[in-house]
């Protein structure tokens, strides 16, 4: 249920009717807008009479949600979120922000040489796994905390946002002193036990799409995490497992344009996971930014020929260069501009 109060409401008011929601069994989200205060009740019976909050003073609009995620939707915020960073960087305003690294952290030398070039390209965000979940259990699980040292000196030295993927709980705490943004994989879409504990940070999420996950039950996965008080989070589409066999995934371009109008949240594409293929990357990501992502995701390797993860699906640093300069291009034309 949202709860919208009158624009002249005053905070006693707005206490009043959080009250009310909680003894009849309503968690409350609040939501203060720059004119509106915006309230989310989540959990009472579906049988409730909005009525008896309608007559409360000071409420404008009650509206009962039919669907399932309520403090992801678009209604609990109209606006939509913008999540601002200790830089000055903002994700989900008018600038795309992008995102680029190798798959995998291998060694100093990789990570600070493709560093180097993504951010003289205009990347604001160093990606890189320190912990890789791997469809084989033989090939190359990571570096982890050694990795994460280096991704964070990376970061400083290139004057890059850190972002890498966690796998399980354990690792949030450790995680946190080098990251920027928390992200959640595909395999962990649906680790529920995970996105509970990761609400209760104050770190942005980005959760990526599971690989056969509906739209619907991606923003119910998000609702995890906001459920938990954390509304940092970034839709991430990343390709799903259709019968076409040609491309790793296929990228759903249509899911950007359909979540930015169910949910408030910002939403960003990873192509190189999208497609796999190392020459459908840009053209994915150049659809991307048309569609009205907030950020891309990509993958960049100064030897990808070498890389010990995912090689074929990353670019060299002269691509990724080239596919900037044609994103600077693209962006105005939907009344957007590159980070």
């Amino acid at each position: 249920m949202i709860v919208a109060m009158q624009e002249n409401a005053t905070e006693d008011q707005i206490q009043h009717v959080i009250a009310e929601l909680v003894k009849r069994g309503f968690e409350v989200h609040r939501s203060t807008g720059v004119t509106q205060t915006v309230l989310g009740a989540v959990g009472a019976k579906v049988d409730f009479d909005i009525r008896d909050i309608e007559v409360l003073p000071a409420v404008g609009q009650v509206h009962r949600i039919s669907s399932p995620y309520k403090l992801v939707g678009r209604t609990f915020r109209p606006e939509g979120t913008e999540i601002r960073f200790r830089n000055g960087l903002t994700i989900g305003g008018k600038e795309v922000v992008i995102m680029a690294g190798p798959c995998s952290v291998e060694s100093r030398a990789q990570l600070f040489s493709t560093a180097e070039a993504i951010a003289a390209a205009g990347a604001r965000v160093l990606r890189g796994g320190a912990f890789k979940p791997r469809s084989s259990p033989y090939t190359f699980q990571g570096m982890g905390e050694e990795g994460l040292k280096l991704l964070r000196e990376a970061g400083e030295k290139y004057g890059l946002l850190v972002i890498s993927e966690v796998m399980e709980i354990s690792q949030i705490d450790l995680m946190e002193p080098y990251i920027d943004i928390y992200q959640v994989g595909a395999r962990n879409m649906q680790n529920f036990n995970l996105l509970r504990e990761l609400g209760h940070s104050r770190k942005p999420i980005m959760l990526k799409r599971g690989i056969s996950a509906t739209i619907e039950e991606w923003l119910l996965s998000a609702e995890y995490i906001l459920s938990g008080g954390n509304y940092n989070v970034i839709l991430c589409e990343r390709g799903i497992r259709t019968f076409e066999t040609f491309t790793r995934n296929t990228m759903d371009i249509s899911a950007i344009p359909i979540c930015k109008k169910l949910s408030h949240l910002p939403v960003a594409a990873d192509p190189s996971h999208g497609t796999g293929l190392r020459d459908k990357v840009a053209p994915m990501a150049r659809a991307a930014v048309a569609a009205g992502a907030d950020s891309v995701i990509v993958e960049v390797h100064c030897a990808p020929e070498k890389a010990l993860s995912d090689g074929a699906q990353s670019l060299y640093p002269n691509q990724f260069a080239e596919l900037m300069d044609q994103l600077r291009v693209i962006a105005p034309a939907v009344e957007r501009k590159i980070a």
